[in-house]
């Protein structure tokens, strides 16, 4: 199995788990669902009738403060070490210098601006049946993140077998250790990991092969809401800048001293003067030398491939390789990534969300760590072209064999249209699905795939894993301004795999856009 850590998701080994690595084990394309005669949803979303019941809140005030509108991760992990999934919700606080009555959208009440965990209770009946349940116990845990949180990466990074807990926010970074019982205990400060710059997404990777879990934290602009600039849409009216009005900020490597401490190693490691804005990162060997890289998605700046030197150092390759730009040699809007060997060629492939009018892009690795953006004979560009893409995963939803393609979307510059309707915040698109048909190309089942696929929101964070042990990979979505989705799948048992044949996962990462 290949060792990667992604920022968007969670257990490695359950992607890997559901695919296979060969042509002649992986089943011919056939129709599933929702066909004639068919009323099967492809996916359900359970999230409010499983008791997963905050709102995320962005602090909106009227003052179009920048980090509004980028927020919430997500994430699935095994927090108590019962063997099931439990879910833990990034939250928002207010912005500036206005009170939290004075919100265009305030909190039930003020509980509920700190994230939140949730605890697993599935039921698995006789019959085999299900009942999927999920119970708050932010208190209970530990947990006690306040901060204007953005996105959240996991893994057991002091090797006790439990997984830890690290939130990314504008602001300081929170690490929460394990306690082995439900519980967590918070080692931010002591830790090293406490990093007080605007930070997006991270990921838990053993870069030095030494055994244990090293952090990369990617960072996005620098900025203060006492220094927030305005702008303004097509029609006038006010809006969200690009980031390209503030200054960017290179990310940060931190080395696993052992000993539940971390060092800055960036600097030393060449990554300093490089820099964001970082929205995305994916961990994973690109080139097949049996060291892990790092590939982070930058948002209106070249994305960068930092190719591990084998000797604590990385050299960014980004252009080199061509994965850093579009095929036309520009820069795009890079949101969310994951990596995957869609091609079942053997070395890991890239998918890369954009903006508005970029599309999505496919970056295919020839094995060497040199890509090849194909997204145009794949399909992705003209299926993605007029939404703007966040959280992103390969994952084989149907169990074919075949890497499909989830992208959750929403908007970051007002929508003329919306806005024209009096949206109060005219963001909201909805989420696509692309199923992998073989041959390297892709078809958009958006449409065929439930009732929750026609909902339109502002979506940041996605998280994928089994939630109900049944075999097939769930989707956990979390949208700005708004609910949690939790994808129930409906259709992978068809092609089902043994659970119980997953081997622990060596490092997870769950995170808001990849």
């Amino acid at each position: 199995m290949r060792v990667r850590s992604r920022a968007l998701l969670l257990p490695l080994m359950l992607l890997a788990a559901c695919r296979s690595n060969s042509d002649d084990r992986r089943e011919p394309t056939r129709p599933i669902g929702n066909g004639p005669g068919s009323d099967l949803e492809w996916f359900t979303d359970r999230a409010e009738q499983t008791g997963l019941d905050l709102v995320h809140f962005n602090g909106m005030s009227g003052e179009y403060y920048y980090p509004e509108i980028l927020a919430p991760g997500v994430a699935l992990f095994d927090a108590d070490g019962d063997g099931d999934l439990d879910i833990f919700l990034v939250q928002g606080q207010m912005l500036g210098k206005k009170a939290l009555a004075q919100a265009l959208s305030p909190p039930r009440d003020e509980s509920a601006l700190k994230g939140h965990l949730f605890r697993n209770d599935l039921e698995i009946h006789p019959d085999g049946t299900r009942t999927i349940r999920f119970t708050d116990v932010t208190v209970a845990s530990g947990i006690d993140a306040r901060g204007y949180g953005m996105g959240v990466a996991t893994g057991d990074f002091n090797n006790d077998g439990c997984v830890d807990l690290y939130v990314t926010n504008l602001g300081r970074n929170q690490l929460y250790r394990s306690n082995c019982n439900g519980t967590f205990t918070d080692v931010s400060k002591q830790s090293g990991t406490d990093d007080d710059g605007w930070s997006v997404s991270a990921a838990f990777v053993d870069y030095d092969r030494d055994g244990w879990l090293d952090l990369f934290v990617g960072h996005y602009v620098n900025y203060s809401t006492d220094a927030n600039i305005k702008c303004f849409s097509l029609t006038g009216g006010s809006d969200y800048c690009s980031p390209n009005v503030y200054r960017a900020q290179p990310s940060r490597l931190y080395h696993n001293n052992r000993d539940g401490t971390f060092t800055d190693v960036t600097r030393a490691a060449g990554m300093a003067a490089e820099f964001g804005p970082t929205l995305g990162v994916v961990t994973a060997d690109f080139n097949g030398d049996g060291w892990i890289d790092i590939y982070v998605a930058n948002d209106g700046q070249a994305n960068q491939l930092w190719v591990n030197q084998r000797n604590g150092t990385f050299k960014n390759m980004g252009l080199l390789s061509g994965s850093a730009l579009n095929a036309d040699g520009k820069t795009e809007a890079s949101m969310g990534v994951d990596a995957g060997d869609f091609d079942d060629d053997g070395d890991e492939d890239l998918v890369v969300t954009n903006l508005t009018d970029e599309g999505s892009a496919l970056y295919v690795n020839n094995g060497l760590g040199m890509f090849e953006d194909k997204r145009i004979g794949s399909g992705l560009r003209s299926f993605s072209l007029a939404y703007t893409g966040f959280g992103t995963a390969w994952f084989d939803f149907d169990n074919d064999g075949r890497l499909d393609i989830l992208s959750v979307n929403g908007a970051v510059r007002v929508v003329a249209a919306l806005e024209q309707a009096h949206d109060p915040f005219p963001l909201h698109q909805r989420n696509l699905l692309f199923r992998n048909i073989g041959d390297g190309r892709f078809e958009d089942v958006t449409t065929r795939a439930g009732a929750v696929f026609k909902l339109s929101e502002v979506g940041r964070g996605a998280a994928f894993g089994d939630v109900d042990n049944d075999g097939d990979v769930d989707v956990l979505v979390g949208s700005n301004k708004g609910p949690p989705r939790l994808l129930i799948n409906n259709v992978g048992t068809r092609h089902h795999w043994d659970s119980s044949s997953r081997a622990p996962a060596v490092g997870g990462g769950s995170n808001l856009f990849p």
